[in-house]
Formats: structure tokens, C-alpha cells, sequence
């Protein structure tokens, strides 16, 4: 069994900033991408950005500039900076994971439980 903990979210006002971070644990065997992605209410889940990893990153066009992605493979670990935060990120943000488990032999995709970032204007 594996799973993702999520931490940092919170209630900030718009042009603050908020860390979020992400910790695998279990019986893994290798971390591939990892990624946060995020639901507002009434609207579908969207990726935030992802991280390979080898360290390769990827941004959804409205975060550009304002969040930094950054893992830690050691640690199994990924974290989002979030800078200049505005009311339209407020939303549930949730952590995913590719994880080879155990032998390395099962794979497996692996969601936090979604941490709150609500941004007041």
C-alpha cells in the first residue's frame, strides 16, 4: 500500500503566497511523475503543473511565472510555491503520483486527499 499526504493549504488574501507539499510513503519502489492538480466548485479537475522524475516540469498556462513545482526523490516528496495568488486559484488541490510498488512490478496511480487554498480578494 501506498499513499500521498498532502500539507499547506489554507486561507490567504489575493497577491499572497502558499507552499504546498506532498510526501509518498508506503512499500514503493519508484516515484515517476508526480503532479497537483486542482476542482473549484461546479468546474472539472485540472492539472497544475507536474514534474518528472528526471526533473522535467510542466505548467498549465495560468500559473506560468506565479507557481514553482519542485520535488525531492529522495524524500519522495513534491511541493508546490505558490506566488501572487488571485481569487480563480481558489480551489481543492490534490497531489498525484505515479508509483512502481513493492518488486517494482505493480504500478500504480496514486491520489493525496486534497488540501483547500482559498484566495479572498
Amino acid at each position: 500500500q501506498v499513499q500521498l499526504v498532502e500539507s499547506g493549504g489554507g486561507l490567504v488574501q489575493a497577491g499572497g503566497s502558499l507552499r504546498l507539499s506532498c510526501a509518498a510513503s508506503g512499500s514503493i519502489f519508484q516515484v515517476t511523475t508526480m503532479g497537483w492538480y486542482r476542482q473549484a466548485p461546479g468546474k472539472q479537475r485540472e492539472l497544475v503543473a507536474s514534474i518528472t522524475s528526471g526533473g522535467t516540469t510542466n505548467y498549465r498556462d495560468s500559473v506560468k511565472g506565479r507557481f514553482t513545482i519542485s520535488r525531492d526523490n529522495a524524500k519522495n516528496t513534491v511541493w508546490l510555491r505558490m506566488n501572487s495568488l488571485k481569487p480563480e486559484d481558489t480551489a481543492v488541490y490534490s497531489c498525484n503520483a505515479g508509483i512502481w510498488v513493492g518488486a517494482g512490478n505493480r504500478y500504480t496511480d496514486t491520489w493525496g486527499q486534497g488540501t483547500q487554498v482559498t484566495v479572498s480578494s
